[in-house]
């Protein structure tokens, strides 16, 4: 089995749930517009595309994203917004405390620069346990599945690609790390990545998956799916 130095996790639905559906009906509430209006204006134009690869700093995206919507949205009216949509995954987020005592962790997700400057508002129980190691791909100036997104985030992470895993929901941002040389893993649920990474010496194959005794805890109304 490749020796891997470095296990890199996808964040949306594969460390939480990420739930559009609430970030719509709580937009639709701010601006009076229907949510399928919303999603064509934003998600659907490429918008979120521009600011996922770098191109917008935090002025345009706001910006941006306020005339698209038709309201004059503020950078806490955003981050509330947004932090409905973060449901934590704990029995994964257990998953990732656990890799960490053994090896290097960190995270690459496809998301704007203010998702990394306030991940510890967005996302605590992932920041105490990545902090400034969960990165975003617009501080790399590409997205996945971009290899060079890949070979740049491992680098500051401080790993080799040769000796990096990187675990996505999606298969083709997992072939796209294929294509930077990294090795990859479709997550599917919890219990088949520890398996994987078991397979990989990541994790120790006699724990039971209840460590730690006290794993990173959901917030209130527990994890739901989206």
């Amino acid at each position: 089995m490749q020796k891997i130095s470095l296990a890199l996790f996808d964040m949306h639905d594969v460390l939480c749930r990420y739930d559009r559906k609430k970030r719509l009906e709580d937009l639709s509430r701010l601006s009076g517009k229907p949510a399928e209006e919303i999603y064509a204006a934003i998600w659907d134009s490429g918008f979120e595309g521009e600011a996922d690869a770098g191109r917008l700093d935090t002025a345009s995206y706001l910006a941006g994203f306020g005339a698209r919507l038709g309201y004059p949205i503020t950078l806490q009216e955003w981050l509330t917004n947004r932090k409905l949509a973060t449901i934590p995954m704990p029995e994964v987020l257990t998953i990732l405390a656990e890799v960490k005592t053994r090896n290097k962790v960190a995270v690459l997700t496809n998301n704007h620069i203010l998702v990394r400057e306030h991940l510890n508002m967005l996302f605590p129980e992932l920041f105490a346990l990545c902090g400034e190691q969960s990165y975003v791909s617009a501080q790399f100036g590409a997205a996945k599945p971009e290899p060079e997104v890949y070979l740049r985030c491992v680098a500051a992470a401080g790993g080799m690609p040769a000796e990096t895993l990187f675990i996505d929901d999606s298969r083709k941002n997992v072939d796209g790390a294929l294509a930077a040389g990294l090795a990859g893993h479709v997550f599917t649920d919890a219990a088949a990545l520890r398996a994987a990474l078991q397979g990989y010496g990541l994790i120790d194959p006699k724990r039971d998956g209840l460590w730690p005794a006290k794993p990173v805890m959901p917030r209130e109304g527990g994890a739901s799916t989206t």
